[in-house]
């Protein structure tokens, strides 16, 4: 990783301050299904600005738009066929969760916030249903109604899309069938604030503009800067190209609302690694609830922070994941990127001392037994091993890690006795085994065990370093793969090693 000296959340914050507006960042999602660290990279790098700014005394606001107003598209992959698709069409906020009680935007939702108060990512929440129910959208409503003609002039010329006559800015929300995509608008009422419609189920009538519909997307979503009084705001890479949301979003701000736009964010997506680009309407997702049981929030704001936005990250949650989190844990590593180091510690990170990768083996090997596992540290680092509570709070993680994550070959259990594999050993390898028990020592380090490995290996002529190997993991783990050989001897103790070693070979 190349030295950085300016954060890209400080070169942000700097052209924001520079344009002499007042700073309201906002972010927002449709809560359609698990809420996933894909989407975590919008909050996220609006965080890191927010934090930019605040840190050069800039008074700024951040809001979170829960678009829990937009209808139900289709019956997803985890939802019940015969439960959802007669609410297909439906707002999320008006429709019953897949489980338990409450509503189905409120059931995607609440995990996310819960999830944004761990990652101490501090926002107010607005969400869309109570934005128009509460009439604060009518004003907006009445402007699109009224410059409907204009704003399919806009579109067309931007997207090269002809708008239907039939075409409105506004969906009303019918109120015999509870759907909100099906209703053609026949005329409005500026001064009642109502809305005329017939619904492709027969029904018609009048529906007021607060709650009795929603704008459609592109219109909504300059509105809504323009009501909540946003100036920054990121968006996913597809928002940003030509003829996409925020160009035709520029053009309605100013031509049809007189506001002017937010200053644009635009990011690219972080992908699962061997499953493209996270949906979750295709299921192929990590929810962020789930990835803070495996590692600590830091770490994930380290993730997302880390890089600059234009760039997009592939998200392994195997091995990858802990050099993301032993690079937070490093002072070295840190020390490269030391801005992003200082963002991504806003949930109280405290470095253990311990890189992730060496605490998955000392955890395994101590059988996740804390005093055990400070025995093994104490003599292996030769310093004082890490408080209990912080240790067990680590070994916490890695247990869920190692459970969901963690590549087979990394996974290991010391056995108490000999395992059964053992009485396979050849000839060659028992007597390999002899040679070690005979001269490990009890204060032999990592590289003093590795040394005798190679010794005893040379008086054994023809044998193949990978077959004695096997003999060291079978008689330990009972598995033909295990850490590095010296190290781990040394790190479960060359005495306990020794007589492991010397059953075996008899």
């Amino acid at each position: 990783m190349s030295e950085i000296s300016t954060h890209w959340a400080d070169e942000v914050a700097e052209q924001v301050v520079a344009t002499g507006r007042p700073v309201m960042l906002s972010t927002g999602i449709s809560p359609s299904g698990e809420i996933h660290i894909g989407n975590m990279r919008e909050v996220l790098t609006a965080d890191a600005v927010y934090r930019a700014l605040c840190d050069r005394g800039v008074d700024a606001g951040f809001n979170y738009v829960c678009d829990n107003f937009d209808p139900l598209r289709k019956v997803y992959p985890f939802l019940d066929e015969a439960v959802y698709a007669p609410r297909v069409g439906q707002p999320l906020s008006e429709i019953p969760a897949p489980r338990g009680e409450g509503s189905y935007s409120e059931y995607f939702l609440q995990p996310f916030l819960g999830s944004l108060a761990r990652l101490k990512v501090d926002v107010h929440v607005e969400r869309a249903d109570q934005m128009y129910k509460s009439g604060r959208m009518n004003p907006f409503i009445v402007l699109a109604l009224e410059g409907r003609d204009r704003i399919a002039a806009i579109l067309h010329e931007l997207t090269g899309k002809e708008m239907k006559p039939e075409w409105s800015p506004f969906n009303p929300l019918c109120p015999e069938c509870g759907r909100i995509d099906r209703s053609q608008v026949l005329g409005f009422s500026a001064a009642d604030e109502t809305v005329d419609y017939r619904c492709a189920c027969g029904a018609e009538g009048s529906v007021p503009m607060a709650g009795g519909g929603k704008l459609v997307w592109r219109i909504d979503w300059p509105a809504r800067w323009a009501m909540l009084g946003v100036t920054v705001e990121p968006f996913g890479k597809d928002h940003a190209t030509r003829g996409g949301s925020y160009d035709t979003g520029v053009r309605i701000s100013k031509e049809i609302f007189d506001y002017e736009p937010p200053f644009p964010i635009a990011y690219e997506w972080i992908r699962l690694k061997g499953g493209g680009d996270m949906s979750s309407s295709k299921g192929n997702v990590l929810s962020i609830a789930n990835m803070l049981e495996v590692v600590p929030p830091d770490v994930l704001r380290y993730l997302v922070i880390k890089y600059k936005p234009t760039r997009s990250i592939a998200f392994d949650p195997g091995l990858p994941l802990l050099q993301i989190a032993d690079e937070l844990e490093d002072e070295e590593a840190r020390n490269r990127v030391p801005r992003a180091a200082e963002l991504s510690r806003a949930a109280g990170f405290e470095p253990l001392g311990v890189p992730y990768k060496h605490l998955v083996v000392v955890a395994q090997a101590a059988r996740f037994d804390i005093d055990d596992a400070r025995r093994i540290l104490a003599r292996a680092e030769g310093a004082e091993a890490p408080a209990p509570e912080r240790l067990s709070e680590r070994f916490d993680y890695l247990r869920r890690w190692l459970d969901a994550f963690a590549p087979d070959d990394l996974k290991f259990e010391v056995q108490e006795t000999l395992p059964a594999e053992a009485s396979e050993l050849s000839e060659t390898q028992r007597a390999f085994l002899k040679g070690l028990a005979d001269g490990l020592k009890e204060d032999m380090n990592g590289e003093a065990v590795h040394a005798l490995i190679y010794e005893v290996k040379e008086g054994l002529e023809g044998a193949k370093p990978a077959e004695l190997f096997q003999a060291v993991y079978l008689s330990l783990l009972g598995k033909v793969r295990g850490p590095r050989a010296g190290w781990f001897i040394a790190l479960l103790g060359p005495e306990f090693c020794a007589r492991r070693f010397a059953e075996a070979a008899a």
